[in-house]
């Protein structure tokens, strides 16, 4: 069960009472739950996709270890633009599709 992290950027404040029953806030709009299984990783993205999808504001960005991606991390977003890591010779970078 990896480290999972999400960053919000003006969103309205349910997010982060949702957020905050399930992972820390270690800085205003970071969240962090250092052992998040799979699946519950997948439910809070899934009820933020909706909240975003309904409330269109703001953004959110997800981080976690995956070792089958580049680098061992995967991204997701909402509201912004999507990005992937690359691995440009052992060097990790964020490229934006």
């Amino acid at each position: 069960m990896p480290l999972t992290m999400i960053v919000t950027r003006d969103v309205e404040m349910r997010y982060r009472g949702f957020l905050t029953s399930v992972m820390l806030e270690v800085s205003p709009g970071v969240y962090v739950a250092p052992e998040m299984s799979a699946a519950v990783r997948g439910r809070v993205w899934s009820v933020m996709t909706d909240w975003w999808s309904a409330l269109g504001r703001g953004s959110l960005t997800m981080v976690w270890r995956d070792t089958k991606a580049p680098g061992n991390l995967r991204i997701e977003t909402l509201g912004e633009p999507p990005k992937t890591i690359v691995d440009a010779d052992g060097i990790l970078l964020v490229k934006r599709k």
